[in-house]
């Protein structure tokens, strides 16, 4: 092929204008000269991911419910533009800049220039690393300021920092500086609102409409936790905080339309009742699990039919525990909501060809869909378990562990999701072998450290894989390149890690867990060679949706 060109000037760093006209912090080194990149070193980034169309099934809505989702799918491409903001700047100018295709797309797959799949590392040339603020806070503050200077709201998940005109730190909540967009947006609920005939969703829609308006977020979490009859669904607004990679305490927008799939919910709703008696029997000292989850927690199975902002950054999310807020936690407890058409997209095209890769033949019959779905599923079940608060008065464990503290709850959930399929598998509450959860459960691992180490998620699976390795959870024939699991070691290795990242949890141990990520969160030589043979396979990392109204045949 041809080498193809792009120029990037290095007025892309100038992200003066931000969405909302607004003036915004520089990325400094992002400032480049004109560069050449070959088209083929893009469009083998692209190849990782492989793309599915996101659909479902329609029949079964009402009249207002089919027009309520170009509604809510309208509100979403506001989150998505809010997200560029949070992630990048303004992300037009970049793509402004670029007469490349592939450059094009890969920068709207990542939203903008570092790869989200490979530690967030620059794909266009000249571009210096990702700043671990984002666009939350000024580039040029270090962390010691920030602690020193007092502002109020500094922590909070819904205020910028920026400086003023006298170069002294300031906050700006969200929905002042997104005022017009979040109006948009509003508007937008409202409308869906009054075409809602279930109580509970009307009351959701329009709290959060409100919500979009002020940062006060918790009385529509509190409705959308009350909201039980609803076929139409939408997660939207600032949630995540996994974008700010220096402190972990701004959020990020995104947003997910849904369609409950009412058969399936049905079949996942007894699990919510186990939660405090597995609470009591986590394999960790009493001080650690005193606090008892919501028993008001439930779990759903969906359709999505619409990412947008943060969900839809690089890999894709398959499962969802919402909400965040410790508080609306500890009263109602968490949904969970099962992204099922999205999850057997990636079982398909994904986990199915990695097992045949990487497990050995005589365990490949025990991945299954099911187990994918039970592993995924209760992973955003056990967020609901352990501690929130820390147990020594170092206040919640976001607090204490700060920037750490994602990819630890991530780690947890992980381990405690195993936790609980044995758990449950043992009071014969879940059928199938407990042999297809566990190798399931090393594909998954294979699956997932292929996103990178620079995530919460990918820290969190590097942990988990180096610390079965090293408890002989699993051993490598040398001959075939294949993973064989050892069932019981697998058990005793699942109980130890789970005890470990509960007490560092517990203790608030910021320094504890920075060691554990420093030392345990790296993808070795040999599990990147055997990596690099899925790629070589030509074995998709992740998925891109067609999505929207039209793919839906909604227009």
């Amino acid at each position: 092929m041809k080498p193809s060109h792009f120029i990037l000037a290095s007025a892309v760093a100038a992200m003066a204008a931000g969405c909302t006209g607004k003036k915004t912090e520089e990325a400094k080194n992002t400032e480049t000269v004109a560069t050449e990149a070959t088209g083929n070193d893009l469009q083998q980034k692209l190849d990782k991911y492989t793309s599915v169309r996101l659909t479902a099934d329609m029949s079964k809505l009402t009249a207002k419910e089919r027009q309520m989702i170009p509604l809510l799918i309208e509100a979403g491409k506001i989150m998505d533009k809010l997200f560029w903001y949070e992630a990048y700047g303004n992300g037009d100018s970049l793509l402004a800049t670029l007469d490349n295709d592939a450059a094009r797309q890969y920068v709207k797959i990542n939203y903008g220039p570092w790869d989200r799949l490979d530690d967030n590392k620059p794909f266009l040339p000249g571009v210096g690393a990702k700043p671990a603020a984002s666009n939350f806070y000024p580039h040029d503050m270090t962390k010691e300021e920030f602690e020193q200077v007092n502002l109020k709201d500094k922590t909070s998940q819904y205020t910028f920092v920026r400086r003023d005109a006298n170069g002294k730190l300031i906050t700006v909540p969200y929905h002042v500086q997104f005022k017009d967009e979040v109006k948009r947006a509003s508007d937008l609920l409202k409308q869906a609102a009054a075409l809602a005939d279930d109580a509970g969703l009307k009351k959701y829609l329009t709290m959060r409409a409100e919500a979009l308006l002020t940062d006060n977020y918790q009385p529509s979490d509190l409705a959308w936790m009350d909201m039980k009859n609803n076929t139409i669904d939408v997660v939207i607004g600032p949630i995540e905080t996994y974008e700010d990679a220096l402190f972990g305490y701004k959020a990020a927008h995104e947003a997910y339309v849904l369609i409950k799939d009412l058969d399936w919910s049905k079949r996942l709703e007894k699990y919510a009742a186990f939660l405090p008696e597995l609470q009591r029997g986590l394999p960790v000292g009493a001080n650690y699990k005193k606090e008892m989850p919501g028993a008001d927690a439930d779990l759903n199975a969906y359709d999505v039919v619409y990412y947008a902002g943060d969900c839809n950054a690089g890999s894709k999310t398959i499962a969802i525990n919402l909400p965040n807020d410790e508080q609306v936690q500890l009263k109602k407890g968490t949904r969970r909501l099962q992204l099922k058409n999205a999850m057997r997209a990636k079982f398909d095209k994904i986990m199915e060809p990695i097992g045949d890769e990487l497990i050995v033949d005589e365990q490949q019959k025990h991945i299954t869909f099911d187990a994918f779905f039970a592993t995924t599923m209760f992973h955003e079940v056990a967020h609901g378990l352990g501690v929130k608060n820390t147990i020594n008065g170092k206040g919640t464990v976001r607090e204490a562990l700060k920037e750490h503290a994602s990819a630890l709850e991530e780690g947890k959930a992980d381990i405690l999701g195993l936790y609980m399929i044995t758990q449950l598998h043992e009071k014969g509450q879940l059928e199938g072998s407990i042999e297809d959860y566990y190798t399931t459960f090393l594909a998954g691992i294979f699956r997932s450290v292929r996103f990178g180490a620079a995530s919460a998620h990918g820290k969190a699976n590097m942990v988990r894989f180096n610390f079965f390795q090293q408890n002989g959870a699993f051993e490598r024939d040398e001959q075939t390149g294949k993973y064989r699991v050892n069932y019981a070691k697998m058990r005793n290795a699942m109980n130890k890690l789970s005890e470990t990242i509960l007490t560092l949890q517990g203790n608030g141990d910021y320094a504890g867990v920075g060691k554990l990520l420093n030392e345990q969160g790296l993808i070795s030589p040999q599990l990147q060679s055997d990596l690099d043979r899925l790629s070589r396979k030509n074995i998709p990392v992740d998925v891109v949706f067609e999505q929207g109204v039209e793919v839906l045949g909604l227009k």
